[in-house]
């Protein structure tokens, strides 16, 4: 087997080098499933390529790879061996009942994998997007009479909480107030992370000071780049959802964060490989943080200003809720957070607003009852 080849870009565009890569990164997975699906799905590949955002497309063949393996492996559905194998004479027999089955499967299922049975379960929320994926893929394959009937129809409805039922998750100000606490003083840290934390901490609180103040996208704030920010104009750039550029302020938190790890914690460029020189958060090898590792130290961090275990830390994207409400609660245009933290319409935004931290809790603190002295009375 040949040796894997060296991906070189040859970029002539306003993007820097390592959004083109990650974008390229996505497509060539996107190739790469396409090349184990049947091939009759050649005409609905172009249709994703034309329509949809990369990270997109490739949620949309992960899912449709799934209902194949599901086809060859857990059904009489088709007679093929390997899900490349599938025949469209198949496809043609496929009911909605099919589709509805997959996803009841998909509800709860396991896996065994080197030895062990690892469990799956996946929320309505999951399930919804697999059947948006399916229903995707069956709506082009009528329109391209590959299929005689428009199966989608039939799809059973999937229960969703709609944006204004969904409890809004966010730190609490005096819980961000311990987390930043926490990364500044390694207070609340165990033994073993506190020794990876000496070496990190400028870098750790320079993240966190960027989610909580711009409200970033995960992959927002892992494209970063040293060359991102230029300080003497006091603003950074970042690339958002359909290839957005936008220009961002800096505040002096931010500035002072930023600067403090670049200048004395972040390696020297001349330790690093070309290809991690410019990126602004790298791990402790060198290399430009993955988002799973910013995701495990956002847990971490949020589990300690929430008083709780890592397992239950938050994820990036509930200190992107953070910011809103922190921002809204100020009294800030609700448009004006919109813009900041480009959501495409302002009633996602309004539901920040609608959003009161405390309420629950005030309203229970008005029902205390006077137990004890009921309980004297008793005695």
């Amino acid at each position: 087997m040949g040796e894997k080849k060296r991906v070189k870009l040859h970029n002539k565009s306003d993007r820097p080098d390592n959004v083109v890569m990650r974008e390229h990164e996505i497509i060539s997975e996107c190739e790469e499933i396409e090349k184990t699906l049947p091939s009759f799905l050649r005409g609905f590949f172009s249709y994703l390529r034309g329509n949809v955002l990369p990270r997109t497309r490739l949620s949309y063949l992960r899912d449709i790879r799934a209902f194949c393996r599901y086809l060859v492996n857990e059904t009489g559905l088709t007679e093929a061996e390997d899900i490349s194998g599938i025949k469209l004479s198949e496809f043609n027999e496929i009911k909605a009942i099919d589709v509805n089955m997959f996803l009841d499967y998909c509800r709860r299922y396991t896996v065994e994998r080197d030895g062990d049975i690892v469990v799956y379960e996946n929320s309505n929320r999951t399930l919804a997007r697999k059947k948006s994926s399916l229903s995707v893929m069956f709506k082009q394959l009528y329109r391209d009479e590959l299929v005689e009937k428009n199966i989608t129809d039939g799809f059973d409805p999937i229960r969703v909480p709609k944006a204004g039922e969904r409890e809004i998750k966010a730190l609490q100000d005096n819980e961000v107030m311990v987390m930043l606490d926490a990364v500044s003083t390694g207070e609340h840290l165990t033994e073993k992370e506190r020794q990876y934390w000496k070496k990190t901490k400028k870098r750790d609180k320079a993240i966190l000071i960027l989610f909580l103040t711009y409200g970033l996208r995960l992959f927002e704030l892992q494209q970063l780049n040293v060359s991102s920010f230029n300080f003497s104009r006091g603003e950074f750039k970042i690339y958002r959802k359909r290839d957005k550029e936008a220009v961002m302020p800096l505040n002096e938190s931010v500035t002072q964060a930023v600067s403090d790890y670049i200048e004395n914690e972040r390696a020297d460029d001349s330790t690093l490989d070309e290809i991690n020189r410019d990126a602004l958060f790298l791990s402790l090898q060198g290399k430009r943080m993955t988002e799973r590792q910013i995701r495990e130290l956002v847990k971490k961090y949020t589990s300690i200003g929430m008083e709780t275990s890592r397992r239950a830390g938050y994820s990036p994207h509930k200190l992107r809720a953070t910011a809103a409400t922190s921002l809204i609660g100020r009294g800030n245009s609700i448009f004006d957070v919109q813009a900041l933290l480009d959501h495409e319409q302002v009633t996602t935004t309004q539901l920040y607003a609608n959003h009161r931290m405390n309420v629950k809790r005030d309203l229970v603190n008005d029902m205390e009852w006077e137990l004890e002295r009921k309980e004297r009375k008793h005695q």
